[in-house]
């Protein structure tokens, strides 16, 4: 080996040592192993940056984006609430959960589709008085093998297809994922199916801010809409079509006033005041096309820095024994008052019209920059770690037309992929479907950063023919294994090295060698690279490798040990039933 080789295999092990030893955030390793490679001439100062022009981040960067944008709108959720009402036993609705994530993670990236449908998996487990580790464990797991089935499921697809492009000049399409993809997907299912039996039940979740608040039900003020789905309805059929989880503390119209009767139809223009959780009444109000009550005032529902704050009112609050109209909130602060909630009682009149008071819970609406200075001035504390989407204006179709358009361009080769997303993720912020300041916020730039950092460092194994030098170890291996047992042999080595590498770091590290292996046994680079992508997307052990995992851990309230008890076996099917069909549709 020469020089330059050693020193780019020693670049790499320093950078997993780093990665292993957990010091440093993994972008900052990136970072470091960027920045050695310069000092010690393994990269050049002229390609230390070419990175951050790569497509892989231009991708990566407009599919978060993306993700945000389809999030936001809810439709998926509207979806699952839905299926939710025919589903009541724990386990059906878990693997309808799964199944629901599973496929969502094919068209947003895996880690948005979970964190999308998590909430309503807690709230189907508290319903239940199930432990939520029933729930959000399999839907981590079906999360990771829904990201396999499209390009933009997740980094380590998009990184193997230019990898295939530098090597054949033809990149991984849209949907070249989907055959092996969808058939793992299956295959979890069926497995999650009978397996989440492994799991323990007694798990909870550590107490959170939000939990050790305890706030009450919200009250808000909201209006029937034209073609609204409740017009019509009984009011006792509206509650009981958001299974009873909200109530009707008061209807307003003309001169009607008073204790409400359950058999009163809602009519178009009916004032409800509504009582219940944030998030429920988030989707009782887009759900049933309510208008909320103040929350588009001067356009303020979907303006760029227009954002919602939760606040406690003080004890010597100027706000105390004064209601929001008198005090001309609106008109005189630039400020809307959402919903109000307080402990221990229903309140049946307007949110604006209410007589505020010490200890009172309020959502204010406004703009987010003077706001802190606003609630200060008014003697109210903002409650930290609590996001709530009350007033929130969601666009619901434009945003999935918008991704269908884009991966329909890049699927069909019409457009570059880079090119087709970054329209896309351009066009949801030009048409309001997600404001600006929300689409910066749904980039993770240190995943970024890190594949950026990483491109020029992975190059370099090519450069110094240190990848070579590995292939042919590997090959060396292999050379008396059939052509199934070689693939599988990538297959468990990026499903090894993922858990201590990031996913996106293992694949710009394996799918070169993957490919250079491929060579040395004379056989065609994609089924090697389909199993990198494959073994880096599937990491089921532990809960650090994959960023799905560790989302749940919190939530869940699991210990360490507690993913390779559903894990390990899961793990077994993906290397024993991936490889065949690895070969089925990418023969050698």
């Amino acid at each position: 080996m020469t020089q330059p080789q050693w020193l780019s295999l020693a670049t790499l092990g320093g950078m997993m040592a780093l990665f292993l030893w957990g010091r440093f955030r993994y972008d900052v390793t990136a970072v470091i192993a960027l920045l050695f490679a310069i000092a010690i001439g393994v990269v050049s100062p002229k390609a230390a940056f070419t990175g951050f022009s790569d497509d892989i981040v231009v991708i990566v960067g407009s599919a978060l984006v993306l993700s945000a944008a389809v999030q936001r709108s809810g439709m998926i959720e509207l979806a699952l609430q839905s299926l939710a009402q025919r589903i009541r036993r724990p386990q059906g609705q878990m693997l309808a959960l799964s199944a629901a994530v599973g496929v969502s993670s094919g068209f947003i990236k895996n880690v948005g589709a979970l964190a999308m449908l998590m909430p309503g998996a807690v709230q189907m487990a508290r319903r239940n008085k199930a432990s939520p580790s029933l729930y959000l464990m399999p839907m981590a797991f079906a999360s990771l093998l829904g990201g396999l089935t499209t390009l933009i499921g997740t980094s380590p697809n998009i990184i193997v297809s230019r990898v295939r492009e530098e090597m054949t000049g033809e990149p991984f399409r849209m949907f070249d994922y989907l055959p092996t993809g969808l058939a793992l997907l299956v295959m979890g299912l069926a497995f999650l199916s009978v397996g989440w039996r492994l799991l323990p039940t007694d798990r909870k979740a550590a107490q959170g801010m939000s939990e050790a608040i305890n706030i009450g039900a919200y009250v808000i003020e909201a209006t029937v809409t034209d073609g609204s789905p409740i017009s019509g309805i009984t009011v006792a059929e509206f509650v009981e079509r958001h299974e009873n989880e909200i109530e009707v503390a008061g209807l307003l119209r003309g001169d009607m006033r008073g204790e409400v009767d359950p058999s009163t139809h809602i009519r178009k223009g009916d004032v409800l005041i509504l009582s219940g959780e944030p998030n429920l009444l988030e989707r009782v109000v887009g759900a049933d096309r309510l208008a909320l009550a103040g929350a588009e005032e001067a356009g303020q529902g979907h303006a760029d820095g227009i954002g919602v704050i939760e606040a406690v009112i003080h004890a010597d609050s100027a706000l105390i024994g004064r209601t929001a109209g008198r005090l001309q909130m609106r008109e005189r602060l630039g400020l809307n008052l959402l919903a109000i909630s307080r402990e221990g009682e229903t309140i049946a009149s307007k949110p604006g019209n209410t007589v505020l008071q010490a200890g009172d819970v309020i959502v204010l609406q406004g703009p987010l920059d003077t706001m802190p200075a606003r609630l200060a001035e008014m003697g109210a504390l903002p409650l930290a770690e609590r996001k709530i989407g009350l007033g929130s204006r969601r666009t619901r179709w434009l945003p999935l037309v918008i991704l269908a358009a884009a991966m329909v361009s890049a699927g069909t080769g019409f457009m570059p992929a880079a090119l087709a997303f970054f329209a896309a993720a351009g066009l949801t912020v030009i048409t309001g479907a997600l404001p600006a300041d929300e689409a910066y916020k749904a980039i993770e730039w240190p995943i970024l950063i890190m594949l950026a950092a990483l491109i020029p460092v992975s190059e370099s194994l090519q450069t110094t023919g240190a990848s070579d030098v590995i292939a042919r170890l590997l090959a060396d291996l292999a050379v008396q294994l059939p052509a199934w047992g070689a693939v599988a042999l990538i297959l468990v080595a990026a499903m090894a090295v993922t858990p201590f590498l990031n996913n996106a770091a293992t694949v710009l590290v394996m799918a070169p060698i993957a490919g250079v292996f491929a060579e040395q046994l004379h056989y065609r680079p994609e089924a090697f690279l389909i199993a990198t992508a494959i073994g880096a997307g599937c990491d089921f052990l532990t809960p650090i490798g994959h960023q799905c995992n560790t989302l749940v851990l919190g939530p869940g309230g699991y210990r360490f040990g507690d993913y390779a008890r559903l894990g390990a076996p899961l793990s077994v099917l993906v290397v024993a039933l991936g490889t065949p069909l690895i070969l089925w549709f990418w023969p050698l």
